[in-house]
C-alpha cells in the first residue's frame, strides 16, 4: 500500500493562496511590471506555472516516439549527431580537417563541395573516411543532382551499398531567393530540380535528405522564434504540396526534407520552438494522409546562432553557443552544429573547430544529455511555452497559406517585412541596452583591440547577381553597429579621452562613474576615472590638465546643484563636450543653460548618442 503520510504533512496550496502571498510581498507594486516577462514574440511569461496551466494540451498524453512526436522521435535515450560544418573549398585541406574531426568525436560532417567536379575530386575530399559510418552533408554546390550522382559513383567504386549511406545536401530554393533576390533558375525550374533530387534519392540514396529549409537564415536576419518556426514550416509545406502536385509521393518528399533552425539565446524558448516544430509538422503531414509514419517525423538540424555572436570579447561566444546547443539537445534536435566562437571575424582554425566540437561532447559525455529521452518533460513552464509557440507559429503559417503559399508570400514581401519589423525592435533593444551583448554594448574590456584580428566581414562572398524578383533579407549580427563604432575609434589617429569628474556622495559618484565607464567604454574611448574631488574647482582643474575631450560629471542629483555651475564656468569652450551622468528632470534646462551638452542615463539610446559623439570627436 502506498504510504502518503509524508505528503499529508504538506497539504496542497491553491493558486489563489500563492497569489495572495506574492501580492503581499510586492507591497502594492504592479504585478505585471514586476513579475511578468513579455517576450519578443509577444507572449506574457508568468513567474511560475502549475499543472492547471497545461489543461487541454492533448499532446501531453503521447509518449516519446509516438505521434505527434512533441516529446521526440526516440523511445529511449536522446542521441543526436555531433555535426561540424567545414567551409573549406580546398579539397585536401577540407579532408584533413574532416578526418581530424571524426577522429575526435564528430559523427556528422558538413562539407563544401563547390570544387567537386569529378569522382576523382570526390575521392580527394572523402579520402580515409568511412562514409557508411559518418553522416555527410554536402554544401555550396550549384548542381546538387550532378554532385549526388558523382557521390553514388564514388561510393560504388569504393564498395559501399548506397542504401546504407546517410546525409543531406543543402538544396534550398527559398534561401537562395531570399539571399539573391531571385530563384536560382526560376521558381518552376527550382521545383523541377527538387523533384529530380527527391526521385533520385528515393531510388539511389534513401538515407539522404536532399531538400533543406533553412530557418537559420531568418534567425540571422533578426526573426523571433515564432516567425522562424511558422515561416519555415510554411516553406516545408510548400515544397511537399508542390511536389505531390507534380507526382512525387508524399512519403518520399517528406523523408527527403530537413529543416535547419538557428538556436538563439532565449534558452527555454528555443527548447519550445524545436518541440513545437515536431508537433506542428505532424499536424501538417496528417493532412496528406501518408501511407508511412516516416512522413510525420521531421528531421531537425540545429545551428547555434550567428546573430548572437560578437567580435569583441569573443570568448563569451563560447558561453552563448554552449547554452544554445544545450537548448537544442534538451529539445531533441536530430543533429547539432556549433559555430566556432570566432566565426564572426575569421575563418575557423584548429582551435575554433576543437572548442565547437568539444562543447557538444561535454554536453553528451559529462552532462549526460543523451541519456534521458525528452529531458524537458514534466516542466510546466516548457510545456506551456511549447504550446504558446505552436499557436503563434501556426498563425504565421496560416497567414502565408491565405496569401497563396510561401512562394507568393515571398514575392509579396510578407515574410521579409515581418522579419524586418522584429529585427528593428531587436536593434532598438540593443541600442538602448534593454538587451545586453556582454563586452559589446555593456561591460566592455577597455583594453581590448580587435581591429587587427578581423579577417572577414561576414558577408556573402559568392559575387552573385542580385535580382529584384524577391525582396532580399539582410543577414547580420546584432552587435555590428556597436562594433562599427569601436572599430572606428581603433582606426582613428587619436583615441578620445573621457574624464570622470567624481564629487560628493561616495555611493552615487561610484555608481555613476561606473555607468559612464560602461557607456563610453563601448565606443573604445580612454576612460580617466578618479577617486573623488573635494571641490568643483579642483575637479575642473584636473580635467583640464588631463587633456580630456569629454568631461562627465558624476555625483548625486542633490549635489549636482553645487557642482554643475562652477564646473561649466571653468570648462565651457575648453573641452569638446560636458556631460552629466543622470537625468535630474527638474533641473535639466537649468543645467543646459550652464553648459551641459548631454545627459546619459538608463533610458538613453546609447547607439544614437555615441554615434553623435563619434561625429564630434573623430
Amino acid at each position: 500500500m502506498e504510504d502518503n503520510r509524508l505528503f499529508s504533512e504538506f497539504p496542497p496550496v491553491s493558486t489563489e493562496k500563492w497569489e495572495e502571498v506574492i501580492n503581499k510581498d510586492l507591497k502594492g507594486a504592479d504585478y505585471e511590471k514586476k513579475l511578468v516577462w513579455r517576450t519578443l514574440e509577444g507572449f506574457k511569461v508568468k513567474p511560475y506555472y502549475r499543472a492547471e496551466d497545461l489543461e487541454g494540451l492533448e499532446y501531453l498524453d503521447s509518449n516519446p516516439g509516438q505521434k505527434p512526436y512533441t516529446r521526440g522521435k526516440q523511445t529511449s535515450g536522446n542521441v543526436w549527431e555531433v555535426r561540424q560544418d567545414i567551409h573549406i573549398a580546398d579539397l585536401q585541406e577540407a579532408n584533413r580537417v574532416a578526418l581530424d574531426a571524426v577522429e575526435r568525436g564528430v559523427t556528422s560532417l558538413g562539407l563544401c563541395t563547390k570544387n567537386v567536379k569529378s569522382v576523382a575530386d570526390m575521392g580527394i575530399l572523402l579520402k580515409g573516411l568511412y562514409i557508411n559510418a559518418v553522416q555527410l552533408n554536402f554544401m555550396c554546390s550549384v548542381d546538387y543532382l550532378g554532385l549526388l550522382k558523382t557521390y553514388v559513383e564514388y561510393a560504388r567504386k569504393e564498395g559501399y551499398k548506397t542504401e546504407e549511406l546517410n546525409g543531406s545536401c543543402n538544396f534550398d530554393m527559398f534561401r537562395y531567393a531570399l539571399k539573391h533576390g531571385k530563384f536560382h533558375r526560376t521558381e518552376e525550374g527550382d521545383l523541377e530540380m527538387a523533384k529530380q533530387l527527391v526521385e533520385y534519392a528515393a531510388k539511389e540514396l534513401p538515407g539522404f535528405r536532399v531538400l533543406t529549409v533553412d530557418g537559420s537564415l531568418l534567425n540571422s536576419a533578426g526573426a523571433n522564434s515564432v516567425q522562424e518556426l511558422g515561416f519555415s514550416l510554411a516553406a516545408a509545406n510548400e515544397l511537399v504540396s508542390r511536389l505531390t502536385d507534380m507526382g512525387v509521393k508524399m512519403e518520399h518528399a517528406a523523408r527527403s526534407l530537413q529543416v535547419n533552425f538557428g538556436i538563439g539565446s532565449t534558452y527555454f524558448m528555443e527548447m519550445g520552438k524545436i518541440r513545437a516544430a515536431r508537433l506542428l509538422w505532424s499536424k501538417i503531414a496528417e493532412q496528406y494522409k501518408p501511407e508511412c509514419d516516416c512522413a510525420y517525423k521531421l528531421y531537425i538540424n540545429a545551428t547555434t546562432s550567428r546573430w548572437n555572436q560578437s567580435v569583441y570579447d569573443p570568448y563569451v561566444n563560447m558561453l552563448r553557443s554552449t547554452t544554445e546547443a544545450m537548448s537544442a539537445a534538451v529539445a531533441g534536435a536530430d543533429s547539432i552544429s556549433v559555430l566556432p566562437f570566432d566565426n564572426a571575424y575569421k575563418e575557423a582554425d584548429e582551435f575554433g573547430y576543437r572548442i565547437a566540437r568539444n562543447q557538444q561532447l561535454l554536453l553528451k559525455e559529462e552532462s549526460y544529455l543523451d541519456k534521458i529521452v525528452d529531458p524537458a518533460a514534466g516542466s510546466y513552464y516548457i510545456e506551456n511555452l511549447t504550446d504558446q509557440i505552436a499557436r503563434g507559429a501556426w498563425e504565421h503559417f496560416m497567414k502565408v497559406e491565405e496569401l497563396g503559399g510561401y512562394c507568393k508570400a515571398l514575392r509579396a514581401g510578407h515574410v521579409q517585412e515581418e522579419v524586418e519589423k522584429t529585427a528593428r525592435e531587436r536593434d532598438n533593444n540593443i541600442a538602448t541596452r534593454k538587451t545586453t551583448i556582454l563586452g559589446t554594448n555593456q561591460y566592455p574590456n577597455l583594453l581590448e583591440k580587435m581591429g587587427g584580428k578581423v579577417e572577414k566581414d561576414g558577408h556573402c562572398g559568392c559575387r552573385c547577381e542580385v535580382g529584384d524578383e524577391v525582396k532580399t533579407l539582410k543577414v547580420y549580427r546584432g552587435a555590428e553597429p556597436f562594433e562599427a563604432l569601436r572599430m572606428q575609434t581603433e582606426k582613428a589617429a587619436r583615441r578620445p579621452k573621457v574624464f570622470l569628474l567624481t564629487y560628493g556622495n561616495l555611493a552615487m559618484r561610484k555608481a555613476r562613474s561606473g555607468f559612464a565607464t560602461n557607456f563610453f567604454g563601448v565606443a573604445g574611448y580612454e576612460i580617466i576615472d578618479n577617486p573623488g574631488f573635494a571641490t568643483p574647482e579642483e575637479g575642473a582643474k584636473a580635467a583640464l590638465e588631463s587633456g580630456a575631450d569629454v568631461v562627465v560629471l558624476c555625483s548625486s542629483d542633490d549635489e549636482y546643484a553645487e557642482l554643475t555651475e562652477p564646473v561649466c564656468k571653468a570648462l565651457k569652450g575648453k573641452v569638446k563636450s560636458l556631460v552629466l551622468a543622470g537625468f535630474p528632470k527638474e533641473m535639466v534646462e537649468t543645467y543646459k543653460g550652464y553648459g551641459i551638452d548631454e545627459f546619459i542615463h538608463v533610458k538613453t539610446n546609447v547607439l544614437e548618442c555615441l554615434t553623435a559623439f563619434q561625429k564630434q570627436l573623430l
